[in-house]
């Protein structure tokens, strides 16, 4: 059995490192900080070991069959996945896949090593709730890809009990006001559509949840058209709407509106970015979780189609999820699927070269298993009778 190398202790890291050791494998967890690590691991015991991070002592440990997972700033782990390249490792991330990740598949494939990404909880999650409805709605009788289309996943995280400010922050806020100055791409109307700024394409949201509808606000998040064709969407199909984006709790926009104008106005420049690290630290210290307080996550991805304008075929999934005691929704969300990962790469389970989370349903209800194990549910509703 291969070694798995868990590099990164963060709060998204700690519950998929302890179920790993809980169900027995070997883990050898690598932070710069050997406190925070073990900190990570307190009260458990296994085949496990902790030790300091760096890629020179990662290289010496790493040997042929390892799984190194890279839970590191996203701008480490094409050097992660270079060295797994060079030691015969297998390589997880919860991250997108970017262009230089994509471009490794080639040798990946042929050194027969798994290179899987987007397998948190968003880019994850989502993927295998949408690989699930196309394939319901795909062995359906009234599947036609001359049917109008309507393609929605969005997902948030923010405080279980909702305040004025209609948000917090589990970590740096800078990350998210630099998402506020990114473009988006979707498919709304039926026409590719470019957003530049997210408050310019905020729209309202109804989910179905378990414990009744509730209305969020939602906008287009990075370049939604490369996952139509990740999720089977071919290109003679009829496609009103295809996004993939975020949800924000009601009235999100509006208790955000100071900061949409500072972004807007005052973060370009020169000294655009300093602004912005002064704006993140004024919105830790005013906005940051509380210790012990509790999060929330939704998750909704929706698939509808439509012939001659009357809906002939409707689901959603849903997640309602929020932290506990020992660990928040997002850490658990994030890290339980990369542990998921993790044992199928070890398992043989998946295929060779880089890939995102895995399409086969099988894999994925063991998966939703696995996830509702740890109290978190998967609620899928059929809109049409």
């Amino acid at each position: 059995m291969g070694n798995i190398h868990w590099l990164g202790a963060g709060l998204s890291s700690v519950p998929g490192i302890r179920r790993l050791i809980e169900n027995g494998r070997p883990v050898t967890l690598w932070n710069r900080t050997v406190e925070k690590a073990e900190a990570a691991t307190a009260g458990l015991s296994g085949n496990f070991s902790v030790k300091a991070f760096s890629l020179d002592a990662l290289s010496a440990d790493v040997t042929a069959g390892d799984v190194v997972i890279s839970m590191l700033p996203a701008t480490m782990h094409l050097q992660v996945a270079e060295l797994c390249l060079q030691k015969d490792a297998h390589f997880v991330s919860s991250s997108y896949i970017s262009p230089e990740m994509a471009a490794l598949d080639a040798k990946a494939k042929a050194s027969e090593l798994c290179f899987v990404n987007e397998v948190g909880l968003d880019p994850g999650l989502d993927h295998l709730m949408a690989h699930l409805l196309m394939a319901d709605y795909r062995a359906s009788d009234v599947f036609d890809p001359t049917n109008s289309h309507d393609f929605r996943s969005y997902c948030g995280g923010f405080p279980a009990k909702a305040n004025d400010f209609r948000y917090k922050f589990s970590w740096s806020p800078l990350g998210v006001l630099k998402a506020l100055k990114s473009p988006a791409k979707a498919i709304l109307g039926g026409e590719e559509v470019t957003t530049q700024k997210p408050w310019d394409a905020i729209s309202d949201f109804t989910v179905g949840l378990p414990s009744g509808a509730e209305t969020f606000q939602s906008y287009p998040n990075r370049d939604s058209l490369p996952f139509m064709d990740h999720y089977g969407f071919e290109s003679d199909w009829s496609v009103n709407t295809f996004v993939r984006g975020t949800l924000r709790l009601n009235g999100w926009s509006d208790a955000w509106s100071g900061i949409f104008k500072f972004v807007e106005e005052e973060a370009d420049g020169p000294d655009g970015e300093a602004k912005l690290a002064a704006l993140s630290d004024q919105l830790w210290t005013d906005h940051a979780y509380d210790d012990g307080e509790p999060d929330r996550v939704v998750l909704v991805v929706d698939l509808k189609a439509s012939k001659d304008g009357t809906v002939v075929w409707h689901k959603d999934y849903v997640l309602d999820a929020k932290g506990g005691a020992d660990f928040s929704a997002m850490a658990r969300l994030v890290s339980i699927p990369v542990s998921l990962a993790v044992e199928a790469v070890l398992d043989g389970e998946l295929p060779k070269g880089v890939q995102a989370a895995p399409s086969s349903p099988t894999i994925i209800h063991r998966w939703f298993e696995a996830l509702q194990a740890q109290g978190d549910e998967f609620h899928l509703t059929e809109h049409v009778a």
